[in-house]
């Protein structure tokens, strides 16, 4: 039985995984676009997202708690600024933001 139980938490974990996929291509097909659940969704996912990035500032863990307030709130203004110049694009945001954390941090 022990050789089995990797194998069994392994096909738990891909029936977990697939029966929410499955279920988003059966109803991903029914949901109108533009309609209110799709403005809903997309706003908490920038909900979510904005979460994060607040506690990553306000209280870091790990390698980021190494980093000082200000170079995680300089690196957050550059982000939002970068967000804001290139017509709302989050990639680039982010990635704005996350490079000049890790310049500023390797500066010091």
């Amino acid at each position: 039985m022990a050789e089995a139980l990797p194998w069994l938490m392994l096909l738990g974990a891909a029936l977990a995984t697939y029966v929410w996929r499955a279920l988003g291509v059966f109803l991903g097909g029914r949901v109108r676009e533009g309609g209110a659940l799709l403005d809903w969704v997309g706003c908490v996912a920038y909900a979510i997202l904005a979460g994060l990035i607040a506690r990553m500032i306000l209280l870091p863990a790990g390698p980021l708690a190494a980093t000082s307030m200000a170079e995680r709130a300089g690196a957050t203004a550059l982000g939002l600024a970068v967000f804001l110049l290139f017509r709302r694009n989050v990639l680039l945001g982010v990635g704005a933001g996350a490079g000049a954390l890790t310049l500023m941090a390797g500066w010091a």
